[in-house]
């Protein structure tokens, strides 16, 4: 259930403001729905602070039985292994529990990191939302 607070500089009088704990704000990242989807949109420089602010939304769209998540890093300027622990992280706990993860990544350096890193083997990127969501339901089946 949503609190109603007021905090230093809302608008009083008339004026409600409601903040729910659930949705905590982050720029780096933008969590909404798609064809039957979450999907994780990440934004800016993905280093430990953010993976901070990201950690808990993403433990909440990967949290549940059979989830369907999108990755997508498009968005992205800046990607560390701060950043491939959150793509092992959302993995792990989405085929633990008989969901699908799928991966939307354009940015050179980091389809760089990884096929490196050989995350690309197990997590394959995509370059669009419509041919992640287009493609069948294969991408990320196994441990």
């Amino acid at each position: 259930m949503n609190d109603v607070t007021l905090a230093p500089g809302d608008p009083v009088g008339g004026d409600v403001v409601v903040r729910s704990e659930s949705a905590p704000f982050t720029p780096h990242l933008r969590v909404h729905q798609d064809r039957g989807h979450t999907v994780l949109e990440f934004h800016g420089e993905i280093d430990i602070i953010a993976a901070l602010d990201i950690v808990p939304a993403l433990d909440a769209a990967t949290g549940h039985p059979a989830a369907r998540v999108v990755l997508d890093l498009r968005h992205i300027e800046f990607f560390d292994c701060s950043g491939l622990r959150l793509l092992y992280r959302a993995r792990r706990r989405v085929l633990a529990q008989g969901g699908r993860l799928h991966l939307v990544c354009t940015h050179p350096l980091t389809l760089r990191i990884l096929h490196v890193t050989g995350l690309d083997d197990v997590l394959p990127p995509l370059s669009s939302m419509d041919e992640v969501l287009g493609q069948p339901e294969a991408a990320s089946e196994s441990l």
